[in-house]
C-alpha cells in the first residue's frame, strides 16, 4: 500500500467538529451550564439562594468565611472508532481510485480531526474479526503507527461483516461513532445484523466502490473474476447485460443503505474516482 501521511496537513482546512453526532455527545471543549458529583471541575462562584448545599466547598469557607459552590461541565468525551474492510473485494482500483487505500483514507481522516478536537480515536481493520491498530494514544504518532500498519495490509478472503462487529461491539465502553468502511459487497441483511450488533450507538457506513464497478468500461466479449473467491466467468459484457448489471448495483446499494437506516445507520456512497478532499468534505460534513 502507498498511504502518504502528507495527506494529513490538507485536512486542516476541514472544521474538526463532528456534525453528524448527536447533541448528547458533543466534543469535549464544548462548556455546558450543568453542575454536579462527577463531574470536571471548573471553578468557584459564590452560594446563591436555592444552590445545591452539597456543592459548597467547607474548606474555601473555612479560609474566607464565604460560601463558595464549585461549578463543574459535563465530561463529553467522544470516542471514534473506525473500521476498515480487508477482504480481497477491497483490493480493486487504479491508483489514487484503490478502493482500500481510498477507505482507509477517509477513515485516518475522521481519526486525524479526533485528534484534533482532543477526543479519542481506535482504528482497527477486519476480516474475519477485527484486528486493532492504534495503540491507545490518541496522538498524531498514533496515526503514523497506523499509517505504516495499513501500507503493510494484505488484503485477501471473504469479510465476515456479523461476526467481526459482533466481536468489536464487546471493547466499546461508552456510547460511541463508529466508522465502518467496506464496499458492502454482501447480502444487505448481514449489513443490517452488523448495524444491529454495534447496539446504541452512532454508525456512520461508508460504502466505497471504484469507478469500474460503478460503470464498467468494459464492453465484448469478457472474463469476470470474483477476488474472493477467484472464480472466473466468460460473458458477452454489453447492451441490455450491462444496463441489468447497472440496474443491480444501484438496487444493492439502495437496499444497504435502507438496511442501515432501517437502525438509525447513516450511510454514504463513495466513488473512490472522486477528488478524495471532494469526497471526505461530502462524507465529514454530511
Amino acid at each position: 500500500m502507498t498511504i502518504d501521511p502528507g495527506f494529513f496537513a490538507e485536512l486542516a482546512r476541514f472544521d474538526a467538529s463532528l456534525k453528524r453526532v448527536s447533541e448528547d455527545l458533543q466534543q469535549g471543549e464544548q462548556e455546558s451550564p450543568s453542575v454536579g458529583e462527577g463531574l470536571t471541575f471548573s471553578d468557584y462562584r459564590r452560594y446563591a439562594p436555592g444552590d445545591d448545599t452539597r456543592l459548597i466547598d467547607w474548606r474555601v469557607y473555612a479560609r474566607t468565611e464565604e460560601y463558595y459552590v464549585k461549578q463543574f461541565e459535563e465530561e463529553r468525551n467522544l470516542t471514534v472508532h473506525v473500521l476498515v474492510d480487508t477482504s480481497a473485494s477491497m483490493d480493486y482500483g487504479e491508483g489514487d481510485a484503490h478502493k482500500f487505500e481510498f477507505g482507509a483514507k477517509l477513515g485516518l481522516g475522521f481519526a486525524y480531526l479526533t485528534v484534533e478536537e482532543n477526543n479519542e480515536f481506535q482504528f482497527s481493520t477486519f476480516r474475519d474479526r477485527p484486528l486493532r491498530l492504534d495503540t491507545g494514544r490518541s496522538s498524531r504518532g498514533d496515526l503514523l503507527h497506523v499509517v505504516d500498519l495499513l501500507n503493510e495490509t494484505e488484503l485477501s478472503g471473504e469479510a465476515d461483516l456479523v461476526s467481526s462487529l459482533e466481536e468489536y461491539e464487546s471493547s466499546i465502553r461508552s456510547r460511541s461513532l463508529v466508522v465502518v468502511v467496506s464496499d458492502f459487497l454482501v447480502d444487505p441483511e448481514e449489513v443490517e445484523a452488523a448495524v444491529a450488533a454495534l447496539g446504541n450507538n452512532d454508525v456512520l457506513l461508508l460504502q466505497t466502490l471504484a469507478p469500474d464497478e460503478l460503470d464498467p468500461s468494459v464492453s465484448g466479449d469478457t472474463i469476470f473474476e470474483d477476488p474472493e473467491s477467484e472464480e472466473s466467468r466468460r460473458s458477452y459484457f454489453g447492451g441490455s447485460l450491462a444496463e441489468r448489471y447497472r440496474r443491480r448495483l444501484e438496487a444493492h446499494v439502495d437496499a444497504v443503505a435502507d438496511r442501515g437506516e432501517t437502525l438509525r445507520a447513516d450511510h454514504v456512497l463513495v466513488n473512490t474516482g472522486d477528488d478524495f478532499f471532494d469526497a471526505f468534505s461530502d462524507v465529514w460534513v454530511g
